[in-house]
């Protein structure tokens, strides 16, 4: 007999390139017995765009376990999901060290510079020498750094953001480092401040400080939002930023702050349009900075940076996360005011929606391109969601272990508290992402489909976008979360 917590566990596939895409179904009277699945014994029913889950690991979907070569579980083993995952699994991953979880002093790299950036993403002026990087393509290490009173390691001092480059020298400041990064790297990717146009680049990039608010509360986390009694800014003052940004975005003809390419002006100021896209709305009624007919040139800016693939793809946060940092900061001792957080609520719900079929399918090209030249990257966004779940698997376990003995919340969602129960949530929730794919809504009421769903929701309020991982891969894990 198949496994019931099994058989309702359906994908819908995104181009997977199978003829013949099937569904587990109660047999009508006329279905022929050579319709079953040979691995389970479940009747087969045709029905566009579903495919049996024993279709993708047991060699096709009418194979049977002694042709495939693969037990009848339920969901792959790790070892399947890894082989799935290819590269993106063998291929050794940058190093990035966590300094509170590894105190230790690295061996630094003699033939590459060491990123020091903020530890979880927030840092704006972090980003700005990340994003530098990405853009170039240039190898480098990354530590990152708690700023938040966590801990910090013996050998490091001062501010985030920091190099180290190879000769060993430490240097400071996020537009100094992206201008040596430039001059350091001339071999490496795009210039960023390109011939000739070197004078318009600093000016746009001193246009920044001059616009952003000047009597705001310093904060990494929430930069040019709050005053210094933890209230929001008038709203009119957000407004004449936007205005302001929008008309410093006119003077040129291409999207970007500097023409038709991206330079180190969009690399300044793009963490702090980034936040503002996703908060601004969340403080204050009618405020969109991405309201194409009140900032028609700063709306198309925005397009274009989601376009730019080491941006999107990887270095870009998502509005959730910044939702998440918004509640942490400001507001003074009352905490985060009803009104703003009705406004957060009705951002998520946006967020949650899919993306059209067009946008589908730019986010496809701007991810290959992207994963073209990272052979550590899997092939689709889904698919790093699923490579991030299946390298930390251990670690995910003991921080779900970990909540659920401190509340119930999670085992009346869905998740399982037992160890193997667990597992297989964790290779379920692999599985599907692998696949690009969703549970059915017409058979997500599965004993195993809910235990994914929770376990996609659990995670997608646990991380942090982009720490964990990009905003496309985060957006794969909401998609699925948004079953809850």
């Amino acid at each position: 007999m198949p496994n019931s917590r099994v058989t309702g566990l359906l994908l819908v596939l995104l181009g997977c390139g199978s003829s013949r895409q099937v569904r587990c179904a109660p047999a009508p009277l006329a279905l022929s017995t050579s319709l079953r699945c040979r691995a389970c014994s479940a009747f087969l029913a045709p029905r566009r765009k579903f495919l049996h889950p024993h279709a993708a690991w047991t060699g096709g979907e009418n194979a049977s376990p002694a042709q495939s070569g693969t037990s009848t579980a339920a969901v792959p083993s790790w070892s399947d999901l890894e082989s799935s995952l290819e590269s993106s699994i063998s291929s050794p991953l940058p190093v990035s060290i966590d300094s509170v979880l590894d105190p230790s002093t690295p061996n630094f790299s003699k033939d590459h510079a060491t990123l020091f950036r903020e530890r979880h993403g927030w840092c704006p002026y972090s980003e700005r020498v990340w994003l530098a990087l990405e853009l170039k393509g240039v190898p480098y290490d990354t530590v990152r750094i708690d700023n938040t009173g966590g801990g910090r390691p013996s050998y490091y001092g001062g501010q985030t953001p920091q190099m180290r480059w190879p000769d060993g020298r430490t240097q400071g400041e996020s537009m100094d480092l992206v201008r040596e990064v430039d001059e350091r790297y001339p071999e490496y990717g795009m210039s960023l401040y390109p011939e000739g146009m070197e004078a318009e680049v600093e000016a746009k990039v001193r246009a920044w400080s001059n616009t952003f608010p000047k009597k705001s509360r310093p904060s990494s986390r929430a930069a040019y939002l709050f005053d210094w009694s933890g209230e929001p800014l008038w709203k009119s003052e957000f407004e004449r930023v936007l205005r302001d940004t929008d008309g410093v975005l006119s003077d040129t003809p291409g999207p970007f702050f500097c023409g038709d390419g991206i330079t180190a002006a969009d690399v300044a100021w793009a963490p702090f349009l980034e936040r503002y896209g996703a908060q601004l709305p969340c403080l204050h009624d009618d405020l969109d900075p991405r309201d194409a007919g009140a900032y028609p040139h700063l709306s198309a800016w925005y397009d274009a940076m989601d376009s730019v693939p080491a941006y999107a793809c990887r270095v870009k946060g998502d509005k959730s996360s910044w939702r998440k940092v918004l509640s942490m900061a400001g507001f003074g001792n009352a905490g985060v005011p009803t009104k703003i957080m009705d406004r957060m609520e009705g951002e998520a719900d946006v967020e949650a929606e899919r993306p059209s079929a067009k946008r589908a399918e730019l986010e496809t090209e701007i991810w290959d391109e992207y994963a073209s030249s990272r052979p550590h990257v899997a092939r689709s966004a889904a698919a790093e969601a699923a490579s991030v779940v299946v390298r930390n698997r251990d670690a995910i376990a003991a921080d779900i272990g970990k909540r659920l003995s401190q509340s119930g919340k999670w085992v009346n969602a869905g998740l399982p508290s037992d160890e193997n129960g667990l597992e297989e949530a964790m290779r379920g929730l692999a599985a599907v992402l692998i696949k690009e794919g969703e549970i059915s809504s017409a058979d997500s009421e599965s004993t195993l489909s809910k235990e994914v769903i929770s376990l996609a929701s659990y995670l997608d309020e646990r991380m942090c976008v982009p720490r964990d991982m990009g905003s496309m891969s985060a957006a794969a894990m909401k998609r699925l979360a948004g079953y809850m």
